[in-house]
């Protein structure tokens, strides 16, 4: 039986995903000890896989090697299994292949069993998933936000920031977030009912978080999905002993430069703690936060809009949204079943 993938070709120069990437067919290779094959229904489109496409060594992990499939979020169905706790039929979610099969290591992979009553599955890619986790935590836990504090997020229109000002507000914070174009700042405070939002395309972000300042007070939690530049806008802005939780750096991801804010020295001056988090620090927290999660979800307080491409082939200008701010929301491909 063949199997269509994206093979990574290449590391790609910019947003130049289609000279990287080639869109394959192979023979499925037989089933190993402690493997798993599933039948993808959904792909899972994250920023965060960029950087395994560039060829820097000091990432959260290695790069991926040239020659192999693309690695990313997967969900579907089982369709054969030499993993104990995995039958056929079971729906799971796991880090697969941008493939119609995906073919893992049942631990490695972190496949899951999941819950096929859920009415929307897609649900278990965002408030449900790896963003609702890292949403949850980054502002609960690595934030530290406190009812009535001050919380702002970056990308706050991507899939983790939109969940993240979402979950700010019902933990009751004033929570407000940047974004790029006004729909999407009009989304965040019309659908969403957050405090306020900055757009960073409308220019001078400096002046657009002075005037979302109260009373002089600046914030006390900052989100940050994108580092870069406005990472310096936000240190200036800060309350003293506030926290920033570093989830994502969205600027650096295609050009594989490093972040150094140049208004570093607020962290002293303002006492700031900055941490970084990354999921597989909190995974074994993750049945506790799908619980917490799915309470706000099924009471309809904690909302995902998704983009969805349809099509394997059209798996890469999916990707691209993710870099071009083509989206609101959870950006997914679908395949054909």
């Amino acid at each position: 039986m063949n199997n269509r993938f994206w093979r990574i070709e290449s590391r790609p120069e910019g947003n130049d995903f289609a000279g990287a990437l080639a869109l394959v067919d192979a023979p499925l290779a037989p089933l190993a000890e402690g493997e798993i094959r599933i039948r993808n229904s959904h792909l899972s489109m994250d920023a965060g896989t960029r950087l395994w496409l560039t060829s820097r060594e000091d990432g959260y992990q290695p790069p991926l090697p040239l020659g192999i499939p693309m690695t990313g979020l997967v969900l579907g169905e089982v369709t054969e299994s030499r993993a104990q706790g995995f039958v056929p039929g079971d729906l799971v979610r796991a880090f697969g292949q941008w493939a119609d099969i995906s073919t893992v290591d049942a631990v490695m992979s972190g496949a899951i069993v999941l819950d096929p009553s859920v009415a929307d599955r897609r649900a278990w890619f965002g408030p449900l998933g790896m963003n609702g986790w890292t949403a949850l935590w980054g502002v609960e836990q690595t934030g530290a936000a406190k009812p009535g504090e001050r919380v702002l997020v970056s990308a706050a229109a991507g899939a983790t920031g939109i969940l993240a000002v979402q979950i700010a507000k019902l933990l009751g914070c004033e929570a407000w977030g940047i974004a790029g174009g006004a729909e999407k700042c009009a989304y965040l405070t019309g659908e969403l009912g957050i405090a306020g939002a900055v757009d960073y395309k409308a220019g001078d972000v400096g002046a657009q978080l002075d005037a979302a300042k109260t009373n002089g007070s600046g914030f006390d939690v900052y989100f940050d999905n994108v580092g870069g530049a406005l990472l310096d806008q936000v240190l200036t802005r800060m309350n003293h002993y506030g926290r920033i939780a570093v989830c994502g750096l969205l600027a650096d991801y295609s050009s594989g430069t490093r972040t150094a804010p140049a208004e570093f020295d607020q962290v002293l001056m303002r006492r700031l703690r900055v941490e970084g988090f990354f999921s597989p620090d909190f995974m074994h927290e993750g049945p506790a936060l799908t619980e917490r999660l799915r309470g706000w979800y099924e009471a309809g307080d904690l909302v995902m809009p998704y983009d969805v491409t349809r099509g394997l082939e059209n798996t890469l200008a999916a990707y691209a949204k993710l870099f071009t701010g083509g989206n609101i929301g959870k950006v997914i491909v679908e395949l054909e079943q």
